[in-house]
C-alpha cells in the first residue's frame, strides 16, 4: 500500500461506557486465504510479531511471545474466537497491564482483502504508545503479506512515524 502515515494511523473512538476503541484498517490485493495464513501460520507469524505455543482451537490456551520486543517474555494467551479465514480473537496478559483482547477481522472489498484490527482500552489509558506499537507491527505484518521490506527497526520507525502520533 502506498498511503501516507496519516491514513495508516490507528483511529481511537470513545465507546458509550467511556472505554477507548483503537482500530486500524489495512488492505492488500492478496486473497483472503493468504492474508489469513500470514496471521496464523507459525513461520509467517514469527516474521512479524512472535510465536504462539499451545492449542490452536477456540478456547485453546498457550504462551505467546512477542519476539520483536527488546525483552521478549512469554505470556498466557487464549483463543477466544477463530473462524478461518475471516475472524480471529485472542486475549492475553501483558506485563504491567490489564488483559488484552485483540479482534482481527478479514473481509473482501472489491479485489482487496481488508484487515480490521481492534483493541479496546480503559477510559483512562494513554493509547498513543499502544497505537504506535501496533502500527509498527501492522507494517511488519504487511511486509509479510506483500513479501516486501519491513518498516525497519523500532527507532527508525518511531523517528518517521512518531510525529504523526504527537510523539517526537
Amino acid at each position: 500500500m502506498t498511503e501516507g502515515v496519516e491514513s495508516r494511523r490507528g483511529v481511537v473512538t470513545r465507546l458509550d461506557d467511556g472505554r477507548q476503541r483503537l482500530e486500524f484498517r489495512r488492505s492488500w490485493p492478496d486473497p483472503v486465504d493468504d492474508v489469513w495464513a500470514a496471521l496464523t501460520e507459525p513461520e509467517r507469524l514469527a516474521r512479524w510479531i512472535g510465536a504462539y505455543e499451545g492449542e490452536r482451537a477456540v478456547g485453546g490456551t498457550g504462551t505467546f511471545t512477542m519476539t520483536h520486543e527488546d525483552e521478549p517474555v512469554g505470556e498466557p494467551m487464549r483463543i477466544v474466537e477463530c473462524d478461518p479465514p475471516r475472524r480471529l480473537v485472542v486475549e492475553w496478559v501483558q506485563q504491567d497491564t490489564d488483559a488484552w483482547r485483540v479482534d482481527l477481522d478479514l473481509d473482501t472489498e472489491g479485489d482487496r482483502t481488508v484487515l480490521r484490527f481492534v483493541q479496546v482500552f480503559g477510559a483512562d489509558a494513554d493509547v498513543t504508545d499502544f497505537a504506535l506499537g501496533w502500527h509498527w507491527y501492522l507494517e511488519k505484518f504487511g511486509s509479510v503479506v506483500e513479501g516486501a521490506p519491513g518498516p525497519g527497526d523500532w527507532d527508525t520507525f518511531l523517528a518517521a512515524t512518531g510525529p504523526a502520533y504527537g510523539r517526537p
